[in-house]
């Protein structure tokens, strides 16, 4: 059986909701996930899970109904960070579901001005989208560089310059104080006094991972649904799996606490966790991946392999920055964790194995990897 928030079956792709479908190069249709026909399961959808008895082997649901259980996989990911006293206004969007991506693709036909508040992923995202469009686009990070949790500061910059030489206009280390309008936006105030006019306004701030309907359930929670390197939820006595942007677990490949927010980790860590669940996590073995993303901004292809942190050695290894086609290596107590491949696909499958291999850092290129493309 599946329970589902959401009311869609087929399920849907996220990642081309701020890009192809927002531009209307896509139909919201075409993000539709292909499910085998074969597939015999129940479904519940439109329908909340509230609370978790793991003594009972049941799930509460928002319409009082109880759902049994022998296993259980929570995958309930993640929901939008919102700003203070915009409920209600309109023109002011977040971006996780396609019920988001209608509205706010509505609202961009007649918008001149918008204001994309956060310069992480989605934030970059949409405002390279409404460049495609042709709308004029002001980027508010409350941090230093766009991106600068994920790639540190020197990639950061790089994605800086990216969005200014495509007609972003960057607002950066400045937070929000407040949106202003008479039922409607008509103004971001930031905490600097610059007050930006904006026909529309698009939040990216991050997102909480969907736990609270586990309170007192007894699973361990922080920050996410805590898992040992199985992807079995902490408490549970090997009864429930937690994967996707809601699950926290220790890769041991990193010796890291992660909990990714990302398209891929969310598949490899569904069938890990499936695996443990079934078979056990003795039979699963630990999940040990190493995590990647891609993003695509103006044109140009980010992807990402490994782990970022503050105080990382940067390298750039290969190719040339200012022709935006090179390969940034990480480097932590010598070995390498990390490769930012830009413009450069070929690119991440050495780089990949550079990282699961614990290579020295910077990475040789004298190991036989495949051909430039």
């Amino acid at each position: 059986m599946i329970v589902g928030a959401e009311r869609h079956w087929p399920p849907y792709d996220r990642p081309p909701l701020s890009k192809q479908v927002l531009t209307g190069a896509w139909d919201a249709e075409r993000a539709r996930l292909r499910v085998e026909d074969s597939l015999d399961v129940e479904l519940l959808l439109g329908c909340r899970a509230v609370a978790l008895d793991l003594a009972a082997g049941a799930v509460a649901l928002a319409d009082g109904t109880t759902v049994a259980f022998d296993g259980l996989v929570i995958a309930t990911g993640a929901a939008p960070r919102t700003l203070r006293a915009t409920e209600g206004m309109a023109g002011v969007h977040v971006l996780r579901t396609v019920e988001d991506c209608i509205a706010l693709s509505a609202d961009l036909r007649s918008a001149r001005r918008v204001v994309v508040v956060g310069a992480g992923f989605i934030g970059c995202e949409v405002a390279a989208s409404c460049r495609t469009l042709g709308i004029d686009v002001a980027l508010v990070e409350a941090l230093e560089r766009p991106l600068v949790r994920v790639l540190g500061a020197e990639m950061g910059a790089f994605a800086a310059n990216l969005h200014r030489t495509n007609g972003v206009e960057l607002h950066l280390g400045v937070g929000v104080e407040g949106i202003s309008g008479d039922g409607s936006v008509e103004q971001v105030i930031l905490s600097d006094g610059t007050q930006l006019a904006a026909d529309v306004v698009v939040v990216g701030i991050g997102v909480a991972p969907s736990t609270g309907w586990l309170d007192g359930s007894g699973l361990l929670i922080d920050d996410g649904v805590v898992c040992d390197a199985s992807c079995v939820a902490v408490g549970s006595e090997g009864r429930v799996v937690a994967a996707g942007d809601v699950a926290r677990w220790t890769n041991p490949l990193f010796d890291q606490s992660m909990r990714v927010e990302h398209w891929t980790n969310a598949g490899e860590q569904g069938a890990h966790a499936a695996r443990a669940l079934i078979h056990g996590a003795a039979v699963a073995g630990e999940f040990a991946p190493v995590p990647y993303f891609w993003s695509d901004q103006h044109g140009t292809k980010l992807q990402f392999l490994g782990t970022c942190r503050p105080g990382d050695e940067v390298a750039v290894v290969e190719g040339s920055v200012e022709e935006a086609k090179f390969v940034a290596a990480y480097g932590r107590d010598g070995v390498t964790v990390g490769a930012l491949c830009v413009g450069w696909p070929a690119r991440t499958v050495p780089h990949r194995a550079a990282i699961e291999r614990r290579a020295a850092f910077p990475p040789s290129l004298d190991d036989p990897l495949p051909a430039r493309s």
